[in-house]
C-alpha cells in the first residue's frame, strides 16, 4: 500500500485551499444578499455570480489541496476532460441550489431542497475529481468515511444557503464564510482520509496531465476570478445605496428648479 501524504508542501496547500473556500463563500453570500434585495434581471445576474463564486471556490479549494497530495511510489496525473467535468458539475449544482433559494416560495422547502442538491453536487465534484486521478496502482475508499464526507457536504451546503437567506451584515457574512470554508475543507479531507492506494510499480508513462501542467494554472486563473469579482462586488453600490443616491439626486433636482 502506498504512503499517502496530504501536505507535501507543508501547511501551504491546506491553508491556501481554506482561503479559496472562504473567499468563494464570502463572495457567494454577498451576491446572494444583493440578489434577494433585487428584482428581475438584476436578481438573476446576482444569483449567477453567487453560484459561480461558490462553485469556483469549492472546486479551487479541492484542487489546490490536491496540489499537496502525493502517493509514495507513483506519480499522479489527471484526466483533463474528467477534471473539467468536475468543475462544470460544481457550477451546475450550486446554481440549482442558489436559484432554488433565490426564487423559491416556501423558504424551508427551498432551503432543504437547495441544500441537498448543492451538497450532493459538491460531493459529486469531489469524487469526480478523485476519479480523474491517474496513477500506477488502484484507488479504494472506506465507505463509512465516504458517507460521512457526503453528509458534511449536505450540512455545509444547507448552512451556507441558510446564511445567505438570514445573514445581512458584512461582519456576520465574514464569520459565516470562515465557518463555511472550514466545513468545505472538512468535507474534502474527510473524503481524502477515506482513500487508500495499492501501488503497482511501473515504468510506463501515465496518461493525462500533471498537477503543475494543468491543475495549477487553472486554479490560479479561477482564484484570480474570485479576487477580481470580490473587488467588483465590494465597489458596486448596494440596492439601498443606489436608492439613496437616486433619492438625493431627485431632491437636488427639485431644489434646483
Amino acid at each position: 500500500m502506498g504512503h499517502l501524504d496530504h501536505a507535501t508542501f507543508g501547511w501551504l496547500t491546506p491553508a491556501l485551499s481554506y482561503v479559496m473556500a472562504c473567499t468563494g463563500a464570502a463572495l457567494g453570500l454577498r451576491c446572494t444578499v444583493r440578489a434577494l434585495g433585487a428584482t428581475g434581471r438584476s436578481r438573476r445576474n446576482w444569483l449567477l455570480t453567487a453560484a459561480s463564486a461558490i462553485g469556483t471556490g469549492i472546486w479551487t479549494m479541492h484542487f489546490v489541496a490536491m496540489l499537496g497530495f502525493g502517493v509514495g511510489g507513483t506519480d499522479i496525473h489527471y484526466d483533463v476532460p474528467l477534471t473539467v467535468l468536475s468543475l462544470v458539475v460544481a457550477m451546475i449544482v450550486v446554481s440549482a441550489g442558489v436559484f432554488a433559494v433565490g426564487y423559491g416560495r416556501g423558504r424551508t422547502r427551498a432551503l432543504l431542497l437547495g441544500g441537498l442538491t448543492t451538497g450532493l453536487g459538491v460531493a459529486s465534484m469531489h469524487y469526480l475529481g478523485m476519479a480523474a486521478m491517474r496513477l500506477h496502482g488502484r484507488v479504494s475508499y472506506d465507505p463509512p468515511l465516504v458517507g460521512l464526507s457526503v453528509l458534511i457536504a449536505v450540512v455545509a451546503a444547507t448552512a451556507a444557503l441558510w446564511a445567505a437567506l438570514n445573514i445581512k451584515s458584512p461582519v456576520a457574512v465574514t464569520v459565516a464564510s470562515l465557518v463555511m470554508g472550514a466545513a468545505v475543507s472538512s468535507m474534502h479531507y474527510t473524503g481524502m482520509f477515506a482513500v487508500s492506494v495499492h501501488v503497482t510499480p511501473s515504468g510506463a508513462a501515465l496518461p493525462g496531465a500533471s498537477a503543475m501542467q494543468f491543475i495549477f494554472p487553472l486554479a490560479v486563473g479561477l482564484g484570480s476570478y474570485l479576487f477580481l469579482t470580490s473587488a467588483f462586488v465590494a465597489l458596486s453600490p448596494a440596492t439601498g445605496e443606489r436608492e439613496a443616491s437616486a433619492s438625493a439626486q431627485r431632491t437636488a433636482e427639485s431644489v434646483a428648479r
